[in-house]
Formats: C-alpha cells, sequence, structure tokens
C-alpha cells in the first residue's frame, strides 16, 4: 500500500502478535494524552485474542522507527469495520490513532491515515470515520487538513456500564 521511500524514516506495516506490548503501551499513553490515565482495562492477552484469534473483528497497523537507536513500534492505528446501510458497503473506524510524542510533526500520523485510505479504496469502502475529543485541537487540524469534516447534527450516544446490564434485563 503505502511505499515506505515517501516516508521520513518510517514504515508502515500490519501488527504482528510481537507487537502486542507495544500496541498496549501505546494505548496506554494515549489515555494519558487524552486525560483518561487510569482508564484503559486492555491486556496483553485480551489485545492477542481480538488482532490475531480466529475471527479478528479489529485490526491494527503500526508504524516503525527509530527510537533511541533502536527500531521500535513508534505509532498505531487501530480499527474496525463499518457499515453503512444507506451506500451497502463497508467503512473503516478509526478507533486509536496515536504516534509517540518526540516523534510528532515528522508526518507519521498522515502515513498511517494515509496508509488506512488507500486499504479502503483497495477495498472498495465508502469513508472512514473517527471521534476526535473536543478540546483536542491539534487532531481537528490534523484531520481537516486532509479534508475529513466534522458530522455536525449527530451525536455521540454511549450506553454501558450499569446502564448496558440493566438495559439487557428488560
Amino acid at each position: 500500500m503505502t511505499d515506505p521511500s515517501l516516508s521520513t524514516t518510517g514504515v508502515v506495516r500490519e501488527a504482528a502478535p510481537d507487537d502486542v506490548a507495544a500496541i498496549l503501551d501505546l494505548i496506554h499513553q494515549l489515555a494519558v494524552y487524552e486525560r483518561e490515565p487510569d482508564a484503559v482495562d486492555n491486556t496483553e492477552q485480551l489485545l492477542h485474542q481480538h488482532l490475531f484469534g480466529p475471527n479478528p473483528r479489529v485490526f491494527c497497523h503500526v508504524l516503525d522507527d527509530v527510537v533511541d537507536g533502536q527500531v521500535q513500534v513508534a505509532g498505531i492505528a487501530i480499527w474496525f469495520e463499518t457499515y453503512s446501510t444507506w451506500e451497502g458497503v463497508h467503512g473503516i473506524w478509526l478507533e486509536d490513532l496515536f504516534v509517540i510524542p518526540q516523534l510528532r510533526g515528522r508526518g507519521h500520523g498522515k502515513e498511517l491515515l494515509v496508509h488506512l485510505a488507500e486499504l479502503a479504496v483497495a477495498r472498495g469502502y465508502a469513508r472512514y470515520e473517527c471521534s476526535v475529543l473536543d478540546w483536542n485541537t491539534p487532531a481537528i487540524d490534523f484531520y481537516q487538513s486532509l479534508g475529513a469534516y466534522p458530522m455536525d447534527g449527530w451525536t455521540t450516544y454511549r450506553l454501558d456500564g450499569a446502564a448496558l446490564r440493566e438495559a439487557a434485563q428488560r
């Protein structure tokens, strides 16, 4: 998909089972950035099961770069397929995009998103979408610079925790 020669130094690839610890570490770093440092309940075992089990429904692409003299996972894009009933085709929901702070500004986030856009186009998907925290101006500006736009008139609703369990009993 993405031509590695276009990268400053990073290379985007599908995540492999050996990447699980690094992926989880970046998820924790993202939680800190999003001001929810204690919100991550995910584990290496769960990630491995969901990304590489017999029927994966969540996917991850990583960006490798040189950090402290060693090649390591420096960025992640975790996503899953969506489906548009109106268009009759799938799409991509970008759940998490994160690049380690010391490598930001080198185009790595863009590389990950371009890779997903290429993947979506190659598979005939209609779109990719994500949620952005209202206060995260750098992310909003970044997505808009690529042509993304906010979905005015739509509000995300969530049913979880005790309310989810209660609804399941009705």
